[in-house]
């Protein structure tokens, strides 16, 4: 009888607790000081011969013996569902996958022992086979998009991948499962990446009926958090519009929760802050400003996690565009202003995750320009929230066509309130919303530093300085 898939060390079995399989002994034991054992190490014998390289797939529950060296920092398995691509090829991708895939996907942890792509979606990969053919994929588009010698081992993956899933979701049981709807978001994201934009939506409607039969998205979220906010942040970003609910401030209802700190009482030095009730905004844009910059208040005292900081993107991104909609065209130019510099600012605190936002951000960035028009004197009068939405319109249209028409706007800014260094800048920034981040603040302090080193706001090497488009289209992911 062959052994089994290793699943965690004999303590971590024993105590019920999960195991990250690092040796010579897993986190769990080294921080207990405690012997650490595995009951079936991998096997130290030759590899076997990997399935035929044309044929019908195996059943899953037929394995392959991984070889024994291991991947960076990451011990990988002992064994692997079977593919129809060869061995050593199926080895380098894996590689692949442990040690670049999972760090694109979530940038927000970089470390092999925590990054939930390592110890969540792997350990689930290896026991569904249509999961590690979908990761598969990821690798193998990423090598060959490198190589630029065509696509056919990832458009065979993409078969067998399809065929398996579509095995999974005749049963309900087996549809519900996190391994499957982790693989219909991931070929949403490939199919959209690739420019297959119906194909990828149509994945997206099919990950959202897998999260009905679960309960909605914060059910998927109580037993599966990553499953929950991979959902519903990539299938917001590949239609271009929320696709779930949030909670109330009270983290009332089956929607995308909120953070703790969110429901909190204000605590904001109102001194030193912009007076946003003084504008005549809408309730439901004010409410998230003033809610949000109170969160950011906090987090100077004590600092975020990057998962709280993702999890707080998601939400008020998904609040804003969710009140946009309802609000249609009822709204005045300068809360579709904040509105719109809040996304984008909230995109830039968090930066890429799971799969580029650009394409959603720069239709945002038109429209924060379309409404920024409007706040101009002698109608309105220029202060600090005009410094900061030029500041966020900037930094977030750089590489694309508009970051001109928003320099252009700050040396007006600038002129007109007498800036003359991002010293001054930065006091009107923290004034309305800021985070402090050293690699927020020097993203924000480049733009400004060249606009007042410019005498010609249009003078070539401020563009060249920026010339850098994000890539939207080669990269399947981040």
């Amino acid at each position: 009888m062959r052994p089994s898939l290793r699943r965690s060390c004999a303590a971590c079995a024993k105590s019920k607790s999960s195991c990250d399989l690092g040796t010579p002994r897993c986190s769990r034991c080294t921080r207990r000081k405690i012997e650490c054992a595995y009951a079936n190490e991998p096997s130290t014998k030759s590899a076997t011969p990997g399935p035929p390289e044309s044929g019908s797939l195996e059943p899953p529950g037929k394995y392959d013996g991984l070889m024994t060296y291991r991947f960076g920092h990451f011990d990988p398995f002992d064994s692997y569902p079977p593919t129809r691509l060869p061995r050593e090829h199926v080895q380098r991708l894996i590689h692949g996958f442990l040690n670049k895939i999972a760090f694109q996907y979530y940038p927000l942890d970089l470390s092999a022992t925590s990054n939930p792509f390592l110890i969540s979606w792997w350990p689930l990969a290896l026991g569904d086979p249509a999961l590690f053919h979908v990761s598969l994929q990821t690798a193998c588009l990423d090598e060959e998009l490198l190589a630029q010698k065509g696509f056919q081992s990832s458009e065979l993956l993409m078969a067998d991948s399809v065929a398996l899933l579509r095995r999974k979701v005749e049963d309900v049981s087996l549809a519900m499962q996190d391994g499957t709807m982790n693989s219909v978001i991931t070929l949403a994201t490939i199919e959209f990446g690739k420019g297959n934009v119906k194909v990828g939506r149509m994945h997206v409607d099919g990950v959202k009926k897998l999260v009905d039969l679960r309960g909605g998205i914060n059910s998927v979220r109580q037993t599966s958090p990553l499953t929950a906010r991979m959902v519903s942040w990539v299938s917001m970003l590949i239609m271009g519009h929320p696709q779930f609910e949030t909670q109330d401030d009270y983290g009332i209802g089956d929607g995308i929760p909120p953070i703790p700190e969110w429901r909190l009482e204000s605590t904001v030095n109102s001194e030193n802050t912009f007076d946003v009730n003084a504008l005549e905004i809408d309730p439901a844009v004010q409410n998230v400003f003033v809610r949000l910059r109170n969160v950011m208040q906090r987090a100077q005292q004590v600092p975020f996690t990057t998962t709280q900081i993702h999890d707080l993107t998601c939400f008020v991104v998904h609040r804003l565009l969710l009140s946009s909609n309802a609000a249609a065209c009822l709204v005045s130019p300068i809360t579709e202003c904040i509105r719109c510099a809040i996304i984008l600012y909230m995109f830039i605190v968090q930066g890429p995750t799971y799969y580029p936002h650009a394409v959603i951000s720069n239709e945002i960035v038109i429209r924060l320009f379309e409404h920024f028009r409007y706040l101009a004197p002698p109608t309105h009068m220029v202060d600090s929230l005009d410094v900061w939405l030029v500041a966020v319109g900037m930094v977030a249209s750089t590489g694309t066509d508009h970051l001109q028409k928003f320099m252009e706007r700050a040396c007006e800014i600038a002129t007109t309130l007498q800036l003359h260094s991002f010293e001054q800048v930065l006091v009107h920034l923290r004034s309305v919303l800021w985070l402090d981040k050293s690699n927020i603040e020097e993203m924000f302090r480049s733009h400004w530093d060249i606009i007042f080193n410019l005498a010609d706001p249009t003078e070539s090497s401020y563009l060249a300085a920026f010339s850098a488009s994000p890539d939207m289209t080669g990269a399947m992911f981040i």
